[in-house]
């Protein structure tokens, strides 16, 4: 908080404020970028996978695809956010199809960000209030102030400098902990590769071909985990606005490209705390506990029960550094398309100081809006396969976008028209797909871009010829 009071002082523009006035180093962008995509789910959720009985390292088969989906991105769609200078992700949109596609999809980034963060900041209150023994209400109101007051002073500099800071401290306190399993561990090191290897926990690859499978598999990893990638590193606000802030292109792309070999070794060490804490919760001693805890919980009770006085606490600052690095960008990257992309376009009067006051004061209000829907999922009693159930239908959206940047790459003749009708039923067959098949999720960035595309294209051919057999005169 006080280093985004040290970054906000004296007169900013709205280029300082929403792009750090487009001269941030590409080192600052990468981890910025990283730690904006690791939430606290991430950070307690995938050691989880790793430690149940029959998980295994196969998790690490979709980082293959963050790596080929960020160099799509570099290719393909990043070079649209280098023509001009604009402020947001969907201005490609307007200027490819229209004011209607920008405004559409910039109104469903709010709605699907905040609502998704407002459940990070619920699930990230939990773990303060079980290692803190706090009021879940004081826990809420605690992370989203401090988090809000950073943004709200220093802008979009205080929120990609602070990421840096926050990646360093939640990649130091996984290696403590993971130390600290392995002293635990009667046998240490050998002993946790030994037990895993025995138990079928070392697998990396799964050839399977079949898109029901409930597991990661390589295809679905390589193939639907860059489609995803594409969607939410080529699309979203959240990222997009890490590669305008970049002083050129080529620093972006650096930045982009090489978080995806950052986030693939990260991957591997919380997939590895998993794997020792599986050694850890087999012992006699922990075998009751570790039966009745959730895969989520596991490495958050490991956290509050055994890391000693001094590297608990920087371990648990780890788990809301993860949480607000998301949290600040998500805060940032929602007032910057509020204001540029539905604000400004009917108010033409506004001054560049008055733009920036106005970004503050919407900054503050999404913070409110993601304190009071995080308090009101605690008060409904909302649980954890809930909360992701959530996350999976507002990420819905993810694939549909995507299907219409390669409408605006690929298919240069589809009009508006056909471009929000063929994004509407992508969202619907989409819909289906999700709640009425088995489909891993993995896949649905990819079922969803394709059947935006695919339905727009059919749409531009047929509307047409629907409207002259309509037309007056014609039977």
């Amino acid at each position: 908080m006080l280093f985004g009071l040290w970054v906000g002082r004296g007169k900013q523009s709205s280029s300082d404020y929403f792009l750090g006035n487009r001269s941030l180093p590409w080192g600052a962008l990468l981890l910025s970028i990283v730690a904006t995509e690791t939430s606290t789910v991430t950070f307690l959720s995938i050691p989880g996978i790793a430690a149940v009985a029959g998980g295994d390292l196969t998790f690490l088969q979709i980082t293959f695809g963050y790596i080929v989906g960020r160099l799509f991105v570099v290719f393909i769609l990043l070079p649209l956010y280098f023509r001009g200078r604009p402020f947001t992700a969907y201005e490609v949109l307007e200027s490819r199809f229209g004011k209607t596609s920008r405004r559409i999809v910039s109104a469903l980034f709010l709605v699907t960000r905040n609502t998704s963060d407002s459940l990070r900041l619920f699930l990230t209150a939990l773990v303060l209030q079980i290692a803190l023994g706090l009021d879940l209400s004081v826990s809420v109101i605690a992370i989203g102030i401090v988090t809000v007051l950073y943004t709200f002073f220093g802008g979009a500099k205080s929120v990609i400098w602070n990421d840096c800071i926050q990646f360093v401290i939640y990649m130091f306190g996984a290696v403590a902990a993971g130390l600290i399993i392995v002293r635990l561990v009667p046998g240490g090191f050998g002993e946790i590769v030994s037990s895993a290897s025995s138990l079928g926990k070392l697998q990396v690859f799964d050839f399977d071909l079949s898109m029901m499978k409930p597991s990661m598999t390589f295809w679905a990893g390589l193939v639907g985990g860059a489609f995803l990638t594409a969607a939410t590193h080529g699309t979203d606000q959240l990222m997009v606005q890490r590669y305008l802030s970049a002083r050129r292109q080529s620093d972006a792309a650096l930045a982009l490209a090489a978080s995806g070999f950052i986030v693939m070794l990260q991957f591997a060490l919380f997939l590895m705390l998993g794997i020792g804490l599986a050694a850890f919760f087999a012992s006699a001693d922990h075998a009751a506990i570790g039966a009745s805890l959730k895969s989520d919980q596991l490495f958050a009770w490991f956290i509050v029960h055994y890391m000693p006085v001094g590297l608990l606490g920087i371990t648990l600052a780890a788990v809301f550094a993860a949480a607000m690095s998301t949290l600040s960008s998500s805060l940032n990257s929602s007032a910057a398309v509020f204001v540029k992309d539905l604000y400004l376009p009917l108010r033409r009067d506004v001054t560049e100081e008055g733009e920036v006051r106005t970004s503050r004061i919407v900054t503050v209000l999404f913070g409110v809006l993601q304190i009071g829907m995080a308090l009101l999922f605690g008060l409904l009693g909302t649980n954890e396969s809930t909360v992701a159930s959530v996350l999976k239908i507002s990420g819905f959206a993810a694939g549909p976008v995507l299907g219409l940047y390669f409408l605006a790459v690929f298919a240069h003749r589809v009009g508006q028209r056909a471009a929000l009708g063929g994004f509407l039923l992508g969202v619907v067959s989409l819909s289906i797909v999700a709640m009425g098949t088995p489909v891993h999720w993995a896949w649905y960035a990819l079922l969803g871009s394709f059947a935006t595309f695919l339905w727009a294209c059919l749409i531009h051919f047929l509307l047409p010829q629907v409207l002259r057999s309509t037309a007056p005169g014609n039977t």
